[in-house]
């Protein structure tokens, strides 16, 4: 099927996935780093404090990640939406609110189990739930999201914050989470069924089944794969969660970094299809060992970068791997696990990626208190990974082997 034709057939679907990856923005670290400095005046918090509130906040979303990810193999994709949705609405309403740090690290907690958790989660599963031929397709195109999230929104709010206050800016944003909520139950309205009623071979994973959390979580495989896939959510957090520092750090403004954002987001954006078209040719197997080098340069350029056009072409690289973890990863549970028990499985990796969310501000907001400097960081991120892809490509050739002949031909 030709893309204008596949288009024209699910657009409601497809729609619906990139509004959901779209609305997520408001739970992401990109989003939420715009405030930090005003944040960070109103409660008295240094770079620590503020990390170790965000590492709470978000380490907790991951634990509840857990068990609220698998809602997705029990209930339709606009069940959760609406109850996940409102929720997020809540929580920019508590960020305008907050008064204390204790309520602060309870708004965050809301923020990214709503935002980057459940409703990312929501998109991604649906949409590698209803697709399976072209799943690398369908991932791409509700990722755009993300996308024009990251693009726009950082752009639109930081010129915001020049002339309006920024507690006021986050009920706004409420207000338009609710109206993308009700956009999503209009796309919805004729929504496809959560699970396969039919057990076609390309949907199993390796061994030719489909296997449940439990058994996926006792295979290496699965283990192998968290310090890959938790990556970026870890480092790209920590690259924007830390933006308004490093700017000071390199003395130029906050807004000139901002206005690279839309140019590296069209990138990721141009790369998201690049990796999903190939991903429907070749699976995942192939592609994965080799899709986390670009960012391990990135984090070189930035450790080292003395203007804004280094950190413009480590942010392209950095583009190369974001594509990658838009579509890879969602990609490969299903690929090598099953899209039975999908859901849960991702859930499971979610966490993990939630996690990495977490531990990276926090972690590296106590170094930087510590004294160690934000450069040098940045270089130790870069050999991460370097050494997760190494592992990667050892384990990638062996776990390609157990996957039925057509998903590994």
């Amino acid at each position: 099927m030709g893309l204008l034709s596949f288009l024209r057939s699910n657009s409601a679907w497809l729609s619906a996935g990139v509004l959901l990856t779209f609305l997520s923005s408001f739970g992401q670290t990109f989003f939420i780093s715009v405030f930090a400095g005003r944040i960070r005046e109103d409660f008295g918090l240094s770079l620590g404090d503020w990390g170790l509130i965000y590492t709470v906040g978000t380490g907790a979303s991951a634990v509840v990640m857990v068990w609220a990810g698998a809602l997705t193999d029990r209930f339709r994709a606009r069940t959760l939406a609406v109850g996940v949705l409102t929720a997020l609405a809540l929580a920019c309403v508590g960020m305008s609110l907050a008064t204390s740090a204790a309520a602060l690290t309870f708004v965050i907690f809301l923020l990214r189990f709503t935002g980057q958790g459940m409703t990312s989660h929501i998109a991604i599963v649906a949409m590698s739930r209803w697709f399976v031929a072209s799943r690398g397709r369908a991932l791409s195109i509700a990722t755009m999201g993300f996308a024009i999230g990251e693009a726009f929104l950082p752009l639109i709010f930081v010129s915001l914050l020049a002339t309006a206050q920024w507690r006021m800016l986050w009920s706004a944003s409420a207000v338009a989470v609710m109206v993308g909520l009700a956009i999503v139950l209009l796309l919805l309205r004729q929504e496809r069924t959560p699970q396969s009623a039919e057990e076609s071979d390309s949907a199993l994973g390796m061994e030719a089944r489909h296997w449940t959390r439990g058994e996926a979580m006792r295979h290496w495989l699965f283990w192998l794969m968290i310090p890959v896939v938790s990556g970026p959510p870890a480092f790209v957090t920590t690259f924007f969660f830390h933006q308004v520092y490093f700017t000071e750090v390199k003395g130029w403004e906050l807004i000139e970094q901002v206005s690279l954002y839309p140019a590296y987001t069209l990138f990721a954006l141009l790369t998201v299809f690049a990796w999903g078209a190939t991903l429907d040719r070749t699976g995942t197997g192939r592609l994965l060992p080799f899709a986390y080098l670009p960012i391990a340069v990135a984090f070189a350029l930035f450790g080292t970068a003395q203007g804004l056009p280094a950190v413009a072409v480590g942010l392209g690289f950095m583009a190369v791997t974001v594509g990658a973890q838009s579509t890879l990863p969602m990609a490969f549970w299903a690929e090598f696990f099953g899209t039975r028990h999908i859901g849960s499985i991702k859930a499971a990796a979610a966490a993990a990626m939630v996690m990495g969310s977490a531990l990276g501000p926090g972690v590296t907001g106590v170094l930087i208190d510590a004294g160690v400097g934000i450069q040098t960081l940045y270089l130790g991120i870069s050999g991460w990974f370097l050494i997760a892809s190494a592992a990667m490509w050892i384990g990638m050739k062996r776990a390609r082997a157990l996957l039925p002949r057509r998903a590994g031909a």
